[in-house]
């Protein structure tokens, strides 16, 4: 009987630790500022196309479509653009 209540007392605080966990984020929270010395680029795009987040000049997630370059806020929202860009050059 101990035994049970000990083994029911350790998966409660492990099931509980794993549920604290935080969540993978995709987006980052806040820029920090990074010296370089590559040119801003022109977008084509005012806003991401998958998650609608404001273009900015120093976006390294880019694709180029139809002799445009598009930026994006991520490598996921890149990679979603690539699989079928047509679909989002429309919006």
């Amino acid at each position: 009987m101990k035994s049970k209540v000990i083994l029911t007392a350790l998966l409660s605080v492990s099931l509980m630790a794993c549920a604290q966990e935080t969540p993978k984020v995709k987006h980052k929270k806040a820029k920090t500022a990074v010296k370089s010395d590559a040119k801003p680029v022109k977008f084509a795009n005012a806003t991401d196309p998958i998650c609608n987040m404001p273009t900015e000049a120093d976006m390294k997630d880019t694709a180029v479509y139809k002799n445009k370059t598009y930026g994006f806020c991520s490598a996921y929202c890149r990679d979603e653009f690539k699989k079928n860009p047509e679909k989002y050059v429309q919006k």
